[in-house]
């Protein structure tokens, strides 16, 4: 029986891992909560081990110490209740945008009209009814990025984890698909961890942010601003005020009212 705490439906606790037995932990000791319905945001340098992490929470690696739980059950493989979206959207270029959100569940058994009814909703949520039959060198890249978000969600996971989804687009791109995101995480009330190098789209998107330093999280802050989101909020005081400290907790210099690492 599942016995999810009350502040956190992920939870990492005290989570370490390496490659090798005798090599570097590349996630050293990291406690987190993720309450549901939450957006969390990871954001580092390269190589400080956030995408590590985040594949650690997905059950895509199993940690060398600690524990991850998603609903207070522990992690012993790929949770069934998560959606990843990569790096890349890593569409198949022989099938059409609507066969690329149906693959999920084309792997698992033969889709049916409700699911392809599912499907063709989602798509018409991030803004491509009218793509379904192309196939992917027929897309922009914003647009094969919508098709990833969808079908990271057409099997309803309480759970989505998204490693830079948007970091090869265009600025105005990403701030549109941000916008999607949320819309869609608020509709379907469903918790996120979002990597990312970018400061403000952290800021952005995020319920609270971590600073993640040497496999360890070295900073955490609340964002508090109201939801949903607009574009107006990226020019607030306050908004700045969140990117800055942020910043200052990369360099590695002192910030105000900063948390306690762990969360």
């Amino acid at each position: 029986m599942s016995t999810e705490p009350e502040s956190g439906y992920v939870t990492i606790e005290q989570a370490r891992y390496r490659y090798s037995a005798a090599g570097p932990a590349i996630v050293d000791g990291v406690d987190w909560q993720i309450p549901r319905g939450e957006v969390h945001c990871l954001i580092g340098r390269s190589g400080c081990g956030k995408t590590t992490l985040l594949k650690l929470a997905a059950g895509l690696l199993l940690p060398t110490e600690g524990a991850i739980r998603v609903g207070g059950e522990a992690l012993v493989g790929p949770s069934p209740r998560a959606g990843f979206v990569f790096q890349s959207p890593t569409l198949l270029d022989w099938l059409t945008a609507l066969d690329n959100v149906l693959l999920p569940i084309s792997l698992k058994r033969r889709p049916t009209t409700t699911d392809r009814e599912a499907a063709l909703d989602l798509l018409s949520r991030v803004g491509l009814a009218n793509f379904a039959a192309r196939r992917p060198g027929e897309l922009s890249g914003g647009q094969q990025s919508r098709v990833a978000v969808a079908r990271a969600l057409i099997g309803g996971p309480d759970l989505l984890l998204l490693d830079e989804p948007f970091a090869a687009l265009d600025a105005l791109t990403r701030e549109e698909l941000q916008d999607d995101l949320l819309r869609l995480c608020a509709l379907n009330g469903t918790t996120a961890l979002f990597v990312t190098h970018d400061i403000n789209e952290a800021v952005y998107l995020a319920d609270k942010v971590a600073v993640m330093a040497a496999g360890r999280i070295t900073h955490a802050r609340r964002i508090e601003l109201p939801r949903p989101r607009h574009r107006d909020m990226r020019y607030a005081p306050s908004f700045a005020a969140a990117c800055r400290e942020l910043r200052d907790a990369m360099d590695g210099e002192p910030a105000v009212g900063r948390e306690r690492p762990a969360a």
